[in-house]
């Protein structure tokens, strides 16, 4: 252990005096910023909804605590980048009110060589968020979700498996040869408990001149057989262009769909409870149930689980940039207020290209990516004017 701290120690004195200087100025405003925005964002976002189930629903308070804590990671990701934005535009004013920077100026040293310091905080920054939103905040939200319910006595399984659409697309038989895939079955459960599918209805459009209605109180899958075993229920067959019309009630029928409606119904419906391979896992299984809608919502979600640890790096290029300007001095509560004012602008920016990636304008990749590079390119011009 002190052999790789003094390993540790000596890598760091092997870097310029000026880096060792300017990492240690930034150190202090980052923790500061972490403290604020994640007291913030926890007391907006989850201690005052705790605070009310404790005292009207009956929450115990050591649950309450314990879930508090569970959401602490998620919050910390959304601190560390309004964390670094505020960091770097202190660190760097108060650098630059203080004629620091102006020596460093005189002496020949360019403004982007003293940024680079606040770039690699920033860039350090982005892999501990992604690192942090990958690995520990899913399972600390489903942690977290899991426990508040069940202290509060709800069922997690209806809730989570409520209003299950299965569609399955394939090739019309007995019919003429199409090539063109086309929606052969639809499966809609009310809900799924204990293992089962309540309440289900299955339409079934894969032969060509009729089509079959089932419907059953309910279902399961037999794995074994691969197979579905519908329980008190009854078939409509629907002959077209006049033909007859049969209907039969049964007690047990079984029907060959596969376990993609189980697949569907265990998926979570929020993406912040999955990490990466969990959201592709579940993008594979949407895109097989033919969700489109859905699936381009997860391809959506799934970069923005790349873009969003990105943020950093843009919010320390641009707070270094501000803050680097000739006699710039901003105060503490004046660079919360500029933060906040930039965090501001840049989420509404990530909303609303979130929303045409969402709703096809845009490819998944535009749509997260965009507001990373329109940050990126205005803290480069930022840090040209400071150059100057």
């Amino acid at each position: 252990m002190r052999r790789g701290q003094s390993q540790a120690l000596r890598q760091w004195r092997r870097l310029p005096l000026m880096d060792r200087w300017l990492t240690g100025e930034l150190l202090g405003p980052l923790l500061f910023g972490i403290a604020a925005f994640t007291a913030v964002t926890l007391s907006v976002g989850v201690l005052f909804e705790l605070v009310r189930k404790v005292a009207e629903a009956g929450l115990p308070m050591g649950v309450a605590i314990q879930v508090l804590f569970l959401r602490i990671p998620g919050f910390l990701v959304l601190s560390f980048p309004m964390a670094t934005l505020i960091a770097t535009l202190l660190a760097y004013s108060r650098l630059s009110g203080g004629s620091e920077l102006t020596a460093l100026r005189s002496i020949g040293v360019a403004t982007y060589r003293f940024v680079i310091p606040g770039l690699v905080l920033a860039g350090l920054m982005s892999v501990l968020t992604f690192v942090f939103n990958d690995v520990l905040v899913p399972p600390a939200n489903r942690a977290g979700y899991v426990m508040l319910h069940k202290s509060l006595g709800r069922s997690i399984d209806s809730e989570k498996g409520g209003n299950i659409i299965y569609p399955r697309y394939g090739r019309i038989t007995d019919g003429p040869k199409d090539n063109k895939e086309r929606l052969i079955q639809l499966f809609y459960a009310k809900e799924f408990k204990d293992g089962k599918m309540m309440d289900v209805t299955l339409i079934d459009f894969s032969r060509a001149g009729q089509k079959q209605l089932l419907s059953a109180e309910e279902a399961v899958f037999i794995e074994g057989r691969g197979t579905w075993e519908f329980r008190r229920g009854s078939i409509i067959n629907v002959a077209d262009r006049g033909g007859r019309n049969t209907t039969a009630d049964f007690n047990t029928y079984y029907y060959p769909l596969g376990e993609g409606p189980l697949d569907l119904a265990s998926l979570p419906k929020d993406v912040n409870v999955m990490s990466v391979s969990e959201a592709t896992q579940a993008l594979s299984i949407i895109e097989e149930a033919g969700d489109r809608k859905a699936a381009r919502k997860m391809r959506v979600r799934i970069q923005e689980k790349f873009s969003f640890p990105a943020i950093c790096l843009v919010f320390g290029l641009i707070g270094a940039s501000l803050g680097s300007r000739p006699n710039s001095r901003t105060s503490r509560s004046q660079g919360f207020g500029i933060s906040v004012l930039l965090i501001f602008v840049y989420y509404l920016l990530a909303f609303v290209f979130s929303s045409l990636g969402v709703k096809g304008t845009l490819t998944p990749f535009l749509s997260a990516w965009t507001p990373v590079l329109i940050g990126l390119g205005g803290g480069l011009l930022l840090l040209r004017q400071a150059s100057r």
